[in-house]
């Protein structure tokens, strides 16, 4: 919605709600005004009532008083003349205008009556009992479900010798008389029960006056004799007064004013009312529009300035206020702010393209500088360069130090003349440089790496810098700035690792690395893949040509490179951090494999082998205990084989993990002996208890002098220090024998048997004689 819109509708908004709350609140007043003085006029119409009522009652007083003097009267009363009385009191009733008249004894007994029968009980006793109590009674009474104003007065000679009352019916010429004199409507009724109306007389027209009969409920229960309400159909404002109440009767004057009547004047000034919002809302319309439009026009034309800035754009012209107005002050802070982004997205675009640390260039310019060059098919050369043992300069003096040595290389990369043509900083200690030729001449480089690896004074140390260098061309080695950046790096991968800290980037290299990396990504689903699986190669004991155990050896079938070998997936597995799951893999293959075959009989024991990570994990004796009792094996049934250096990773934290191992009653072996830089100095702090000599060593002892002199002093020395000697890689009988003759106490290699799958280990046991050796 448009900011115009907006703004017109919060001014209509506000002023159609404050309209409306100020008509409501005028209109609520004004009708509770007309409803109270509707009240006043029903309660002035009830006196008016009951004024009427008692000087209608006085004026019978006064009849029945002429009445009860009368000595002819008296007469008839004390010599119980009914004939007499009767007549007397018709002709006495007629000339007051009563409609009903009656005479009593002393103790209520009729003696006559115009309404009921002699010798009866007094019809209305309420009346009587308060006559005898104060010598008179006026009152309201219910006589053949009518209600009649009634007299009742003592007949003295001299002493009282009866009761004469008259009596005036309430109808429709007092009704009539009331709706004159108040121009209310009146109606009398009377409920025998809520839902029947024994008798109604009523200003009302008579289909009016009926529906009063639904009243009964509400009238008896008193709502209309507190105060005045509406009824239920709203139409009337009503009040009950009360004219008789007993068990059997209840009589009512209700006085009514018709709602049409009350709010005329209301629903005219309603009216009014609503010409007058209506008149104010258009003004409001009209004003809010202008309004709207004049405030809008310059900020819908600084938001559009804002969104083109936000957008990139470098907007000049901006609505031209007082600067002291909001529009001016907001103009202000947009070009205020216009040139602050300016400012800031300049130092976050050379952020964004340089190292922080060396300010040099970054891989993201980097990359631009190479396809910008690869677009105008310009040849150049790429060095990546890194130093080499990086980290162990940062654990030596501290990152400070370090990061000063990074600085100190940015520099020098700066400061090389053509044909350098820019520098760049990659990752932490990995750079870059972009020579503007083809090949860089030999010399070049070695000038080069000299100058950049000139002693740093580090904290008044000097420390001499190796780079590796890895070294691609355009467009001999890609046509794509990465590309060219990852076969730069298998190029310096190669260097760190070649004697000659520079390589050029060889055609195969990219395949080898893809390889590593798909077996690196693949090695992680090789479990749950089933593409691993256990062989076992037997291992010989000389003293009785006997098996005596076996060595678990892991192997994957990969499903589209085939087999790999386990060389190559193990070192890529400890240095991808896969190792430890591949580990707890074969631990537990491995026991169950075993548990499978004392289930068939076959008591066999395992050797398995163990990495740098496996030996420095202090859960590892745990695990290994857990599966021991979950498999129900005993300890000497799987040994544990670890190499030279995966001990020498850690020493302490290996001799702790082997300890537990021991003491767990397992055997444990240093495999490829020889191939380290351990001594048996060194080993004597572990508890070992075989030597496994690589087979480096012993594929040619026969033939090999060299190699037969060492295996021999191994031996020996081994047997000094109370350690078992196996020698792996036997593939002849020549060095089996001879092997058996220097002492050596186990054989293996593929002489005896290459290794099988575990489907095959029983029936070959099953097959396989005793083993001999010639002397």
């Amino acid at each position: 919605m448009r900011f115009r819109t907006r703004l017109m509708l919060v001014l209509l908004t506000v002023v159609v709600v404050s309209q409306l709350a100020t008509g409501l609140a005028f209109l609520h007043a004004t009708q509770q005004d007309a409803l109270a003085k509707g009240n006043q006029r029903l309660e002035v119409g009830a006196r008016v009532l009951n004024q009427l009522l008692e000087n209608r009652g006085d004026q019978l007083r006064d009849n029945v008083a002429i009445l009860a003097d009368d000595f002819g009267f008296k007469s008839a009363v004390s010599s119980q003349d009914n004939v007499t009385l009767q007549s007397v009191l018709a002709n006495h009733g007629d000339r007051a205008d009563a409609d009903i008249v009656l005479l009593s004894d002393l103790d209520g007994q009729l003696l006559a009556s115009s309404h009921h029968p002699a010798q009866t009980p007094m019809p209305f006793p309420a009346l009587f009992e308060t006559a005898r109590q104060q010598g008179s009674a006026v009152s309201v009474v219910i006589a053949d479900g009518q209600p009649y104003e009634f007299v009742l007065l003592p007949v003295y000679a001299p002493n009282v010798i009866g009761w004469v009352g008259m009596g005036f019916l309430i109808d429709d010429a007092v009704v009539e008389e009331i709706h004159s004199l108040t121009g209310l409507e009146i109606s009398v009724v009377n409920y025998a029960t809520p839902q029947t109306l024994t008798y109604l007389t009523s200003s009302y027209l008579q289909t009016e006056a009926q529906e009063l009969s639904q009243l009964g409920n509400a009238v008896m229960g008193g709502a209309y004799s507190q105060t005045s309400q509406m009824t239920p159909d709203d139409r009337y404002l009503t009040y009950a007064s009360t004219l008789y109440r007993d068990s059997q009767n209840q009589t009512f004057a209700l006085i009514q004013l018709s709602r049409n009547e009350l709010l005329a004047a209301y629903d005219d000034l309603q009216w009014q009312l609503l010409g007058i919002v209506a008149l104010i809302l258009l003004f409001t319309l009209a004003l809010a529009a202008w309004s709207a439009r004049s405030i809008s026009r310059p900020l819908v034309a600084l938001a559009d300035a804002a969104k083109r800035i936000g957008q990139g754009e470098h907007v000049t012209a901006l609505p031209s206020e007082s600067p002291r107005s909001e529009t001016g002050l907001l103009a202000n802070t947009l070009r205020s702010m216009q040139d602050d982004i300016a400012q800031r997205e300049a130092t976050l675009r050379h952020q964004s393209r340089h190292d922080l640390l060396t300010d040099l260039p970054n891989r993201i310019s980097a990359l631009e500088d190479i396809n910008r060059r690869i677009q105008a098919r310009h040849p150049f050369t790429l060095l990546r360069l890194a130093i080499k043992d990086f980290r162990s300069i940062n654990d030596t003096f501290g990152y400070a130090l370090g990061d000063h040595v990074l600085v100190r290389l940015a520099q020098r990369l700066q400061g090389l003349k053509p044909p350098v043509q820019s520098a760049y900083r990659l990752a932490s200690d990995e750079f870059l440089l972009l020579l503007d030729m083809p090949n860089a001449p030999l010399d070049w480089h070695t000038r080069t790496r000299q100058a950049l690896s000139q002693p740093i004074d580090l904290d008044k140390s000097l420390i001499s810098l190796s780079l590796a260098v890895g070294e691609v061309s355009y467009p001999d080695h890609g046509d794509s700035a990465q590309l060219l950046l990852r076969r730069a790096d298998i190029a310096l991968d190669s260097a760190r690792h070649h004697q000659d800290a520079h390589q050029r980037y060889v055609e195969g290299q990219d395949e080898r690395h893809l390889r590593q990396l798909t077996l690196i990504h693949d090695l992680r689903d090789a479990v749950s893949n089933n593409e691993l699986w256990m062989a076992y190669q037997p291992k010989i004991a000389t003293h009785n040509g006997q098996v005596c155990q076996f060595e678990a050896l892991m192997r994957w079938r990969h499903p589209s490179l085939g087999f790999v070998p386990p060389d190559e997936f193990i070192s890529l597995a400890e240095r991808s951090g896969n190792i430890r799951q591949l580990s707890q893999w074969m631990l537990e293959h491995v026991t169950a494999q075993l548990h499978e075959w004392q289930q068939q009989g076959h008591r066999v024991s395992v050797a398995v082998n163990l990495s740098a990570s496996d030996v420095t994990d202090a859960e590892l004796p745990r695990q290994l205990a857990e599966l021991l009792a979950r498999y129900h094996l005993a300890a000497d049934q799987v040994s544990l084989e670890v190499t030279e250096s995966a001990v020498m990773q850690d020493i302490e934290a290996a001799t702790r993990t082997l300890n537990e191992l021991s003491r767990l009653g397992m055997s444990i072996a240093i495999d490829d002996y020889g191939t380290g830089y351990s001594s048996l100095a060194q080993i004597k702090r572990l508890p070992v208890n075989e030597l496994k000599i690589d087979k480096s060593f012993v594929l040619k002892i026969d033939t090999q002098e060299d190699d037969l002199t060492i295996v021999r002093s191994t031996i020996e020395m081994g047997h000094s220090l109370g350690l078992s000697i196996v020698a792996e890689g036997v593939e002849n009988a020549a060095s089996a024998s001879l092997l058996n003759r220097l002492g050596c106490d186990y054989l293996q290699g593929y002489w005896f048997a290459k290794p099988m799958p575990s489907d095959d280990v029983l029936s070959w046991l099953d097959a396989v004689e005793v083993f001999t050796f010639t002397r």
